[in-house]
């Protein structure tokens, strides 16, 4: 059976990402319902999520936010659902932000699921495999998966782990994934409010289209079903390897989020 999203799960799933980005960087303000963060030069944590489900952000508070911004040298990067209340992206774009992109939410109930037997899931449990997953899941990120619509930004390795460490912080787990014992991707999760975030997943070149995404999803869903999580969220790239993995694990699309950046 495919899940339908109404605005007011739209709201809660919204709520949980901009608590998420909240709990990874320090100094997180609220705004309009949603948080706007802003964490280190470059960071794909630079953003304001969750907007549109509350008290629409006032003019003076998005003042706030853009000189922040501005002041660190930084583009402001605002991610609006498109089940959020239009009158938001309307604010935004009267403003000067313009869309960038966009990108899927996709949701199932958890369950548990089977593994492919090639393919060996660890959660990480000590310094040394966070160390390791850490260096995997970099080096991985650095290769693009040509399939789909290309995001709009990319970053550099030393960006890319400064941005995992930060959201280390908001309790995420770590799973890496072994092909012949040698390791090949990893992933991460949150779970919060009844909600399993699938917040990452990246896979080295040499092994991909070899099942590693899947067990990666696998895995994070029975532990979220175990746990007793509702539902489980995933964000991609639309029309991807991953967002058509994720719909083979019996995820749906939601709604998307439209990416508005005022520089």
């Amino acid at each position: 059976m495919s899940m339908f999203c109404p605005t007011e799960l739209a709201a809660r799933l919204e709520r949980a990402e901009a608590g998420l980005i909240a709990a990874a960087v320090s100094g997180a303000r609220p705004i309009g319902g949603g948080y706007a963060a802003y964490a280190s030069p470059g960071s794909p944590l630079n953003k304001v999520a969750g907007l549109g489900f509350a008290d629409p952000p006032t003019e003076a508070g998005l003042d706030d936010v853009e000189r922040w911004f501005a002041a660190a040298g930084s583009p402001v990067q605002a991610e609006v659902a498109t089940l959020a209340d239009p009158a938001v992206a309307e604010l935004l774009t009267a403003r000067g932000y313009r869309l960038a992109g966009c990108e899927n939410v996709l949701g199932c109930v958890p369950s548990g699921q089977p593994a492919a037997a090639e393919v060996e899931v660890r959660e990480v449990s000590t310094a040394g495999a966070f160390q390791e997953w850490l260096d995997v899941v970099a080096d991985a990120v650095m290769v693009d998966d040509v399939q789909g619509v290309p995001s709009h930004e990319s970053f550099a390795r030393d960006i890319v782990v400064t941005a995992m460490l930060d959201m280390a912080r908001a309790g995420l787990r770590h799973y890496l994934a072994l092909r012949d014992g040698v390791p090949a991707g990893g992933a991460s999760l949150r779970i919060a409010d009844g909600v399993a975030q699938l917040t990452g997943a990246a896979t080295l070149p040499d092994h991909r289209r070899r099942g590693v995404q899947q067990a990666l999803l696998a895995a994070r869903l029975r532990d979220a079903a175990a746990e007793g999580a509702g539902l489980a969220t995933i964000t991609t790239q639309p029309g991807s390897k991953s967002h058509q993995n994720a719909q083979r694990q019996g995820f749906d699309l939601l709604y998307t989020r439209l990416i508005l950046v005022k520089d």
